[in-house]
């Protein structure tokens, strides 16, 4: 099936947007800036046009909680759809469910564990229509599978992956990105630790890392994402996975640990019904800190000839650029079904569907870089 009609729900929002200017380059295609508000779907279409954009740019008003969603859906007749509608944490699969049903591929940039670990659901459904489903398409599990499948060679046995994620201040930041962290901060969830399974607890677990020149040391907590279910079993034997993120501004993150706190002793049940006042209030810091942003993997264990072997892979990303990475996973996928360059279908985790150097085509542009330092004994 060729793909010429991408609707992108949530289109106009922190990371459709990105989507939608991204995608607009290419030729013979349409793409359907799709949402709940008509006004900021036309006037995203607007934009591109005047910036030149090579696709036909069309607005649909669409909401996925409306009885009529898949009727809607249809009478758009999409070849793709790419969900970027989060919070996905309480989400159930009638999205993906119905793209299946009128013969769609998906896309989602999804972070919640269990909906993107169980989109496995939908395989035999998507198999049988002959299309890709894909969960996660973003920076964890897309990007973080893609930078240690590119290692993994390196090492005869793989003990530990430590990595994080540090955005600047500055950065631009969707109210539905806080809301899923905040349905988890203080909560506990599992985490595979010295080849245990053991509980941790959201935005708790305070610790420095240093991410390099330009950079420094960041404060980071405890997050719970789909790679810490889905890495102990793609890279075994490994002994320990661990990822953490955090505020650049220390008086926010310490808020945040705070707040843990007090949801871990039961003061506070649930901190996402808070997620306005919370998100205004973090909007009144924009002003401090920076538009710097990192992320960083360690990666640790034995070569060919059993020594130990530590490989630290750092991106940076400076000028409030960070928001694009985690669309560049979604954006390469998407690509690869409109050239028809990927054969994959079923429904799956992003893991595995691209390459560091198809990566690096679609970041290099944007400013955005990494580098690897190698130690040996």
């Amino acid at each position: 099936m060729l793909v010429r009609r991408v609707l992108i729900l949530g289109g106009y929002g922190n990371f459709g947007k990105r989507i939608a200017e991204n995608l607009s380059e290419v030729k013979d295609i349409t793409i359907i800036i799709a949402g709940r508000n008509r006004n900021k779907a036309k006037k995203l279409c607007q934009a591109l046009s005047l910036n030149g954009a090579n696709a036909v740019l069309e607005s649909a008003v669409i909401d996925i909680y409306q009885a009529t969603f898949v009727d809607e859906l249809k009478s758009l007749s999409p070849d793709l759809v790419i969900h970027t509608g989060g919070p996905f944490q309480g989400q159930n699969y009638h999205v993906p469910q119905a793209c299946i049903s009128i013969g769609s591929h998906y896309i989602d940039l999804a972070d919640d564990r269990r909906f993107v670990c169980d989109i496995t659901s939908l395989n035999d459904a998507a198999k049988n229509k002959d299309l890709l489903v894909v969960s996660g398409a973003s920076s964890v599990p897309g990007l973080s599978s893609t930078v240690i499948d590119s290692f993994i060679g390196e090492f005869s046995s793989l003990s530990e992956i430590d990595f994080a994620i540090a955005p600047g201040n500055k950065a631009e930041r969707g109210e539905a990105t806080v809301k899923g962290i905040l349905s988890y901060t203080g909560h506990p969830f599992s985490a595979f630790h010295n080849g245990e399974w053991i509980n941790q607890y959201g935005w708790m677990s305070p610790r420095k890392l240093n991410f390099g020149s330009g950079l420094g040391k960041r404060w980071l907590a405890n997050i719970d994402i789909p790679d810490l279910e889905l890495f102990p079993e793609r890279y075994k034997p490994v002994n320990t996975v661990k990822f953490q993120a955090g505020l650049e501004l220390p008086l926010l993150h310490f808020g945040m640990v705070f707040m843990a706190a007090l949801a871990k002793v039961g003061l506070i049940k649930d901190w996402s019904k808070f997620t306005k006042p919370i998100f205004k209030s973090s909007e009144l810091f924009k002003r401090l800190g920076t538009d710097k942003g990192a992320m960083q993997i360690n990666l640790s264990g034995l070569d060919d000839t059993n020594q130990v072997k530590h490989i630290k892979w750092t991106l940076n990303a400076n000028d409030n650029i960070g928001p694009y990475i985690p669309t560049i996973s979604t954006i390469i996928i998407a690509k690869k079904l409109i050239t028809g360059s990927i054969q994959t279908r079923g429904a799956t985790p992003c893991l595995g569907l691209y390459t560091l150097e198809e990566f690096d085509q679609e970041a290099m542009p944007l400013g955005i870089f990494h580098q690897t330092e190698k130690n040996v004994g």
